[in-house]
């Protein structure tokens, strides 16, 4: 019998960089059900064909024996945003695999061979992986974090592709804003925290001539969010004022590939 499985991605990160000048590199991801994998595996007895989502057959094979797990039959990915621009591709569909060869194991065990697979990961193998603080290279929660107040972000594509390479360490020291965002208290200061952690991003590591910040003050948003490795721009909203231009406005200035979509649980 055919299986489909689907594996939430998400829209960039609210905040990433490192803690401290020697420190790790820390995230506090964006969950975005409009991105992800989407997994069909027709089951056999034996051999593995593999298509989609630029994974061959030995790398399926070689991650999912790392779990100790067995996988065959005929298996397709389909990445609902395509790979590189900051949605968590990379990480959604080896969640994927590990749960079609069975896996029940602790999150923190499978972040680990996630990391030990590709060298990053993101936290999306946790329920509520916008709680946590991550440390992308090394697969460990380093804080909780607390729960966002619900709002609503609109955005899309805006550049090229960037793919995550585990040896980058050039990112911004963001330890200040952690702080912050730890005793954060309102929706305007939670994004007011992503918005300072994206321009600091973009100042170090460019693209110049990003348009988020104009349109972000252009169109009213409390704040604005970015894939801080990737494409994915995004602008922030209480639940509700989101401009009926705002798609258009957004096209306008370059975007493509426009989501709308609510965050936060409280």
């Amino acid at each position: 019998m055919t299986r489909n499985l689907r594996v939430e991605g998400h829209f960039g990160e609210y905040l990433q960089g490192t803690l401290g000048p020697r420190g790790p590199i820390a995230l506090v991801t964006l969950p975005c059900a409009q991105t992800g994998v989407i997994a069909h595996h027709q089951p056999a007895r034996q051999g593995l064909r593999v298509a989609g989502a630029e994974m061959s057959r030995p790398q399926v094979l070689s991650f999912v024996s790392s779990l100790g797990g067995k996988l065959t039959g005929h298996l397709r990915l389909r990445a609902l945003v395509a790979p590189g621009l900051g949605t968590g591709v990379s990480t959604a569909r080896l969640l994927a695999l590990a749960r079609l060869s069975g896996w029940d194991g602790p999150p923190e065990m499978l972040a680990r061979a996630c990391v030990g697979f590709e060298g990053a990961s993101d936290p999306l193998m946790f329920d509520a992986p916008e709680r946590v603080l991550w440390a992308s290279r090394m697969g460990q929660i380093l804080q909780p974090m607390p729960a966002l107040p619900r709002h609503e972000v609109i955005g899309g594509i805006w550049g090229a592709p960037q793919r995550t390479d585990a040896r980058d360490a050039a990112f911004p020291d963001i330890s200040d804003l952690v702080t912050d965002w730890a005793k954060a208290d309102s929706l305007a200061v939670f994004a007011g925290l992503a918005r300072e952690s994206a321009r600091r991003c973009l100042h170090l590591r460019g693209p110049l001539h990003d348009p988020t910040e104009a349109l972000a003050k252009e169109l009213g948003a409390l704040g604005w969010v970015m894939a801080h490795t990737g494409a994915m721009r995004g602008l922030i909203f209480a639940p509700g004022q989101v401009p009926a231009r705002a798609r258009a406005t957004l096209r306008a200035a370059g975007m493509r590939g426009i989501v709308q979509f609510k965050g936060g649980t409280r």
